[in-house]
């Protein structure tokens, strides 16, 4: 794509015009937060956000901060209150839900007794990987490591069956890198080698925590990375991975052992804790003859620092100071965050990853009402019938493939607020004086509960996020849309704003997820879950073609210092969502208002602008340079600023409710414009 049609912002000063901003209560946007001196033809994100990005100090302990942390910093607030309460009346031998949240909360700020405690949480599994010295050993260690959740060199569990959507069956994929890609291990530019660097410090400290002296825990550290950049050498890419069937190669137990004859899979199935099964989908199978060669070919102490290292790195956020600050360290070179979340904040983290279910029941219990569930049931079913219309009159479809679009469609499930049947913790022994005996516990149990799951019916109903998340999902293989009680609320949803507001916000995040349906992933899998080619030719090319404009649209797209690059193909499923999500989203505020006197401007804004408003103010973000960095080549998702403007600059939708003209910044040329769904 020429350079000369980059949607960039602006650099020079941005153009005044005449916006009435006096402020009113209760209607959804804060006209605080505009930039009157910004045209919105020219620069949309600065104009939306400009008055909060100038009075807004990114927080010393996030990396990013945006309208989504502003959210979870509230939830955050109604999360403590209900754990320091449950924390307090927690009794010693905690039986409910309740209880064991309160029990798990109040260990993790017992910070004396996890002082007090340091390594010791350790030094079992350290004297069992110590005590390794054949390649048997260093296989059953694998199956042990996966027992208990940590999943060492690769990831295992269970998982719908791609082409059988119906059942559950056992999966390994590529994974056991300390460093957040593959890319960090083989790039040569500084960002990388700097990373590396950081890392190889972080390996040291922390072996050195262990008992390790300097030179050795140094050796060490280089060994690990060694081992690792060969995992990572024979891992696909994350552009690579976005291709469902370069994931899928279900083997009998057989053939997999033939492709790995180091690593005996039934006898890992048994010792991971899995049920035997006559089948595994062993994801990337180039990845998975590196980890057997290296078992055969590695020395076997470098194993043995590699496993040690993993498992201490795994638990230390549960450990002492020593242990959490060296991670912190780390953290700070890969993100640029200054401080740490106090710990509190962790420690409610914690609960949700470990106890979701628990702590999402008592979080609805006092936040999310029976009527504010109808009135997200209700805006869902608006949003899937403005997208059902759409598809009938989509130009560019035939008709076989849009029948099967409708009944894909027409399948989603709805999964709203909470699940209608929570996890059940009673197997599961908390203890209010042991935090790091809590997290391995509560880890072996939710690994037991999923591989529990092999070979048996997909749970429709199961939920996949929890209830207090700041966030949405579809999932292709459940043909599901999911929102939690978290996100449904400002400045997303909000009972006090107009409909405008809540179309642009939570509609378009509705949409959003929808249209992951169809997106380049999505739209692999029928309305069954299953991944099969349900398109015609003649449709599929005119897809890949309308994705292709996406691509070069973000590819265009820099951050930091203007020579780093957003990767379109990695963030094209999330683009496209985007684009038909707003479309959608749209299309359904619009026919909310047929039949209707039409609803007056606020503070000077039609509705149709403030439905943009609405978009571009929900991804008002700050970023340290680090983060910024590192987004681009881990995070499917475009930065915050070239997802509140990149679609806009294709829909007509837009540049008629502001004005725009061909020419304007905000107006991508009719040869480039991206219209998919």
């Amino acid at each position: 794509m020429s350079r000369r049609h980059r949607l960039l912002v602006p650099t020079v000063a941005c153009l005044a015009i005449a916006a009435p901003l006096a402020a009113q209560a209760h209607h959804g946007l804060d006209p605080a937060n505009l930039d009157s001196s910004c045209a919105p033809c020219q620069d949309f994100y600065r104009f939306a956000n400009g008055g909060w990005l100038t009075r807004t100090a990114l927080p010393p302990e996030y990396p990013s901060y945006g309208s989504f942390t502003e959210l979870v910093e509230r939830n955050n607030q109604t999360l403590h209150q209900i754990v320091d309460r449950l924390a307090a009346a927690a009794p010693a031998s905690p039986k409910t839900p309740e209880q064991k949240l309160g029990a798990f909360y109040a260990s993790c700020m017992d910070s004396t007794a996890i002082e007090r405690a340091g390594a010791d949480p350790l030094k079992n599994e350290l004297a069992r990987l110590d005590a390794i010295t054949s390649r048997q050993d260093v296989t059953r260690a694998l199956a042990r490591g996966h027992h208990h959740g940590w999943d060492p060199v690769f990831n295992f569990g269970g998982t719908p069956d791609y082409k059988h959507s119906t059942m559950i069956i056992a999966a390994a994929s590529q994974g056991g890198l300390g460093l957040p890609d593959r890319d960090y291990y083989v790039r040569d530019d500084s960002t990388a080698r700097n990373l590396r660097t950081a890392y190889l410090e972080y390996m040291s400290r922390t072996l050195g925590l262990l008992g390790d002296a300097p030179a050795v825990a140094d050796s060490e550290a280089h060994q690990i990375l060694t081992l690792e950049t060969a995992l990572a050498r024979a891992s696909l890419t994350r552009v690579e991975r976005r291709d469902p069937n370069a994931n899928y190669h279900k083997l009998a137990l057989a053939a997999a052992d033939s492709l790995t004859p180091n690593l005996a899979w039934p006898a890992f199935l048994r010792d991971a804790g899995a049920p035997a099964t006559g089948a595994i989908n062993i994801g990337q199978p180039r990845f998975f003859q590196a980890v057997d060669s290296l078992i055969k070919a590695a020395p076997l102490a470098d194993w043995r620092a590699y496993l040690r290292w993993h498992f201490a790195r795994h638990l230390a956020p549960s450990l002492s100071s020593p242990f959490v600050d060296a991670s912190f360290r780390y953290q700070q070179a890969l993100s640029g965050v200054k401080e740490q979340q106090p710990r509190w904040k962790r420690c409610i983290q914690a609960a949700n990853s470990l106890l979701g279910d628990a702590l999402g029941q008592a979080y609805v219990k006092q936040t999310f009402t029976p009527d504010a569930r109808r009135r997200a049931r209700d805006m869902v079913d608006h949003l899937v019938a403005a997208l059902d219309d759409r598809l009938h009159t989509l130009e560019w479809m035939g008709d076989s493939t849009r029948a099967q679009a409708v009944a894909k469609l027409r399948a989603f499930g709805k999964k709203i607020g909470y699940p209608d049947k929570w996890r059940d913790y009673s197997r599961l022994v908390v203890d209010a004086r042991d935090f790091a005996g809590n997290v391995v516990r509560a880890q072996t149990f939710a690994q037991a509960w999923d591989l529990a799951r092999i070979d048996k019916p997909v749970d429709k109903a199961e939920w996949r996020m929890t209830a207090p998340t700041v966030n949405a999902s579809y999932s292709p293989t459940f043909n599901d849309i999911t929102f939690p009680a978290g996100i449904l609320q400002a400045p997303f949803f909000d009972p006090a704003a107009d409909d405008a507001v809540n179309y642009g916000g939570m509609g378009a995040v509705i949409g959003h997820e929808m249209t992951h349906g169809f997106d380049d992933q999505g739209r692999l899998f029928d309305a069954q879950g299953n991944l099969r080619d349900w398109w015609t030719a003649d449709d599929a090319q005119r897809f890949k073609d309308r994705a292709a404009r996406v691509v070069g649209q973000f590819d265009a797209y820099t951050v930091v210092d203007g020579a780093t690059h957003v990767n379109g193909r990695l963030t094209l499923g999330e683009n496209i969502a985007d684009l038909g999500g707003l479309k959608v989203a749209y299309a359904a505020f619009e026919k909310s208002l047929a039949g209707k006197p039409r609803p007056p401007a606020i503070d000077g804004f039609t509705p149709e602008q403030r439905f943009f408003l609405a978009w571009a103010q929900i991804w008002r973000a700050k970023a340290t340079d680090q983060y910024l960095r590192n987004q681009v080549v881990v995070d499917p998702h475009a930065p915050a600023n070239w997802r509140g403007m990149g679609p806009l600059s294709n829909l007509r939708e837009f540049a008629d409710a502001f004005g725009c003209k061909p020419g304007d910044t905000m107006v991508r040329p009719d040869s480039l414009k991206a219209t998919i769904w």
